[in-house]
């Protein structure tokens, strides 16, 4: 069996593209191994949030004590593991797509639509949402921001770093992204050929 990611001429007006994967690169392959070892890392978060949520359950009611500090706990880790999540999500092309066309494109107009996409509205905004959210977060720190709760927890700061390094991730795996489009279209940076099966 062939690659079958590069062009076809159009069969008949119902044919798609099934195999819309683009050519992998060598710095793209760094970057996704990466973002996607922190996102395992983090998924295991998830086993946290489920603790903090039946010690508060048989806190409140089995003992009668709610606790501000756990459900602090619960919203904190959940926020951070959704932030982190999103340049995972980008890596494997998990997204939502609200482009109803998208996969009845040629695969070479698929790389054009997402490296306009990329340049023009991504990372434009994630440059944006890091230019913002670095100095809230320095702003949080250096005051030592805490929760405005009784008995919430300490540190508020920790999760506006989160915000920031949600934005990094985003970055770096739009160009990741960006390289592997630039791959197909242009042969920059040199794609890795697959094996054939």
């Amino acid at each position: 069996m062939t690659d079958t990611t590069q062009d076809a001429p159009h069969g008949g007006p119902g044919d798609l593209i099934h195999h819309t994967e683009l050519p992998t690169t060598r710095p793209s392959i760094a970057v996704d191994r990466t973002i996607q070892a922190i996102g395992h890392a983090f998924s295991w978060l998830w086993i946290v949030i489920v603790i903090a949520i039946l010690v508060g359950v048989v806190g409140r009611y089995a003992f009668g004590m709610g606790s501000v500090m756990w459900e602090e706990i619960r919203w904190h880790i959940s926020s951070a593991v959704w932030l982190v999540g999103l340049g995972y999500t980008m890596v494997h092309d998990a997204h939502v797509r609200v482009d109803v066309l998208h996969e009845r494109f040629r695969l070479r107009t698929q790389a054009w639509i997402e490296l306009l996409g990329l340049t023009v509205l991504l990372l434009p905004f994630v440059a944006v949402g890091i230019w913002e959210s670095v100095p809230y977060f320095l702003n949080s720190y250096n005051v030592g921001e805490t929760s405005q709760s009784p008995g919430g927890l300490p540190a508020r700061y920790v999760l506006k770093f989160f915000l920031s390094l949600s934005f990094a991730l985003i970055l770096v795996a739009g160009v990741s992204r960006l390289l592997k489009c630039t791959a197909l279209l242009f042969g920059v940076p040199k794609p890795i050929k697959r094996r054939q099966q």
